[in-house]
Order: structure tokens, then C-alpha cells, then sequence
């Protein structure tokens, strides 16, 4: 067998490892199965919502292919997360009707691919470089707010949510849209799904998943917002992303750095809300400051290690 005819096939499989993995790695994980309910979160929020995520994946690995990461760095997953959300951006503001929101999502995806270049560049080859700042969601947000500002006036109206806006139920609730709200869904089901592939990644992301959850809702209660934003997840779902990021993925997992965790969890909060009264597009921002702020400030803490 030539030396082409084995490349394809293992070029296929990283592409098809990259497909699944990328939807893990919006919680910072690589595995498949992860990977595989988060992709049925996304179905049983809509099965319009899952082709375009998945062609939005599809987009980001050709745009990081286009952009010289490596085959092995696309099979981890890594260049088709953002992507990813793309689509899913793509979905919450325009649906999935019409022909065209299909190759946006797909064109977003590429896009995704020289953002990331220049974002891990900014980080790696500038004085930057001494803190270790991952990239993570600051792609899809870039790309994601520049396609909904263009496309603002066909963007369509949001289905009325069915979620409950009395207080108790609406915070309980809130526990599992916050995870499903991380990938731009406000579905109880679709946020079991993903909690289920958090705790079979490891039980640890699973457990400060929650913790995230009760302490992002928490916090948003403190702050006044509107319990139908917390029942929806709105209010709470980057401070998931805060807490798996801060506690057992950038930095290295100890008693230490589950408590470092928390009040930037509630920092998370506090941005949340004031980007939504602010009236901007806010999707993974919230998380993506504060944890950039939180590594920048953990550099020079000795209890904390970096990973």
C-alpha cells in the first residue's frame, strides 16, 4: 500500500475523531462519547441545530487545515469547537429554514481557522506568552458577533420559552440550562445530556460543572436578574465554563484551585449581567475575561500549578 492510499484513511479518521471531539472541547475534553450526547443535546433542542453545528465543525477543521495545524491537533478537536458554536450561533439567530444559514455556519467554521491563528499568536509570540492564555472560545465569539451584526435584520424572533419563572423552579432548572446554554440551548434534557458526557469525561468536570451551575444561578439571584433569564440559563451558563476551566483544566486540579474557582465564577456573574444591561452580543465573553484575568492573576500565586 502507498504511502497516499494510508494517509487517507488516517486523515479520514482524525477528521471523523475531530468531528466528535470538537463538540467535547467546548468543555475543554477530548472524547468521543462526550462528544456524541453533546451532538443529541443539540438534536433534541432541534435536529436543524445539529447539521448546522456539525457543518460549522466541519468549517473550523478546514479553516485550521488551511491554516497549517496539524492533522493530529484537528483530531483532538481543537480547531472544530468554535466552529461549533458557530453554528449554533448560526441557529439561535436566524433558524434553520432556509437554505443559506447552512453555508453560513459552514463559511463561519473556516473563518473560525485564521481567528484562532491570530488569537494564539497574539498569546504565544507576544510578552503575552509568560501566562499561558488559551485561545479557547474567543474565535467563535469574534467570528459569531461579526455574522449576527450583519445579519441582524433577518435575524428572526426567539420561539417564547416554556421554562418556569417562579423562583424555586426556575433556579433547580436553571442548574442544567446552564450547562445547555453554553452551547447556545435552553433545553433541561439537552443540559442532562451534556452533564451525562461531562461526568463519563471525568467525574471532577462534571462535579465543577455543578458547582458552576449553583454558583452562577446563585449569584444572579444576589444581583437581581430576572428569573426568567436564570430559568433559560442566560445568567449562568459562562460561569460553567469559569469553574471546569479554573478548576481542573488550566490550572492544575487541588483543593487549591476548586476554591481559587469560586469568586471568579461569581466575577463571571457579575460580567454576565452587565453585558446583558449593557445590550451587547455576549455569548462566551463573560468566561473568556474572567478567565483570562483569573490565569494572568494565578501566575503569580505559588499554591496554584499550572497544567
Amino acid at each position: 500500500m502507498s504511502v497516499a492510499q494510508t494517509a487517507t484513511p488516517r486523515a479520514a479518521t482524525q477528521w471523523a475523531r475531530g468531528l466528535f471531539n470538537g463538540q467535547s472541547q467546548v468543555f475543554f475534553q477530548q472524547n468521543i462519547l462526550t462528544g456524541a450526547l453533546i451532538i443529541a443535546a443539540f438534536v433534541v433542542a432541534d435536529w436543524r441545530m445539529a447539521i448546522l453545528a456539525v457543518l460549522g465543525a466541519i468549517g473550523g477543521m478546514a479553516g485550521g487545515r488551511a491554516m497549517r495545524f496539524s492533522l493530529h491537533n484537528v483530531g483532538t478537536g481543537m480547531q472544530s469547537f468554535c466552529g461549533t458554536l458557530v453554528g449554533a450561533a448560526v441557529y439561535a439567530a436566524l433558524g434553520g429554514s432556509s437554505w443559506w444559514p447552512y453555508v453560513l455556519a459552514f463559511v463561519g467554521g473556516i473563518a473560525t481557522g485564521p481567528v484562532t491563528w491570530l488569537v494564539n499568536a497574539l498569546f504565544t509570540k507576544t510578552g503575552l506568552a509568560r501566562f499561558e492564555l488559551p485561545y479557547t472560545t474567543a474565535p467563535f465569539v469574534i467570528v459569531a458577533t461579526i455574522i449576527v451584526v450583519a445579519t441582524r435584520p433577518l435575524a428572526q424572533a426567539s420561539a417564547a420559552s416554556a421554562l418556569p419563572t417562579e423562583p424555586a423552579p426556575a433556579f433547580f432548572v436553571s442548574l442544567l440550562t446552564n450547562v445547555s446554554q453554553v452551547v447556545l440551548v435552553d433545553n433541561v434534557f439537552s443540559g442532562a445530556l451534556i452533564l451525562l458526557g461531562l461526568f463519563i469525561a471525568n467525574w471532577k468536570v462534571g462535579t465543577t460543572a455543578v458547582l458552576g451551575s449553583v454558583v452562577g444561578s446563585a449569584v444572579a439571584i444576589v444581583l437581581g436578574e430576572s428569573w426568567s433569564e436564570i430559568a433559560n440559563g442566560l445568567a449562568g451558563y459562562s460561569g460553567v465554563l469559569t469553574a471546569i476551566a479554573l478548576a481542573v483544566t488550566f490550572v492544575k486540579s487541588s483543593v487549591a484551585s476548586w476554591l481559587y474557582m469560586v469568586p471568579w465564577v461569581a466575577v463571571t456573574a457579575v460580567v454576565t449581567l452587565l453585558m446583558h444591561r449593557a445590550g451587547v452580543e455576549t455569548y462566551t465573553w463573560p468566561y473568556i475575561l474572567t478567565t483570562w484575568a483569573a490565569l494572568i492573576v494565578a501566575y503569580s500565586l505559588k499554591v496554584l500549578t499550572r497544567s
